[in-house]
């Protein structure tokens, strides 16, 4: 069934929990500390699946988000190949996030809109792609 000009998004968010020093920051963020981050992702579409009629299993989204947080879960996000130039910042985390996620994603049949990544429930950053 296609959304006739409309489309859907469905949204999924799990988490990870990571230590990380911003470098730079000339604050207290500058030392080690930790988070349980949180990642939410949005994945949109135009065609529900039949004969169930919706656009993405949540199970198959919700495993294939937590694959990609495995990289980055109960680690020193400095220490990762990723960061050892680029601070393990939440854009930064969101941009990789995204990165890694998409081709899987894409293989569910929808498209990958945005990542968010949250330190603490009061603030996030979404990372998005043309």
């Amino acid at each position: 069934m296609s959304g006739k000009n409309g489309y859907w998004q469905l949204v999924v968010r799990d988490k990870f929990s990571a230590a990380h020093a911003l470098r730079h920051y000339q604050g207290k963020c500058e030392a080690l500390h930790g988070h349980n981050f949180g990642v939410e992702i949005c994945v949109r579409g135009d065609t529900l699946s039949q004969p169930v009629e919706f656009l993405a299993d949540f199970t198959e989204l919700k495993r294939t988000l937590k694959a990609a947080l495995s990289f980055a879960d109960h680690k020193h996000l400095n220490e990762l190949p990723e960061f050892q130039t680029m601070n393990p910042s939440s854009e930064n985390l969101s941009r990789l996030i995204f990165r890694r996620l998409r081709p899987d994603i894409e293989k569910l049949g929808v498209s990958l809109v945005s990542v968010t990544v949250s330190e603490s429930e009061k603030q996030s950053a979404t990372y998005f792609e043309n």
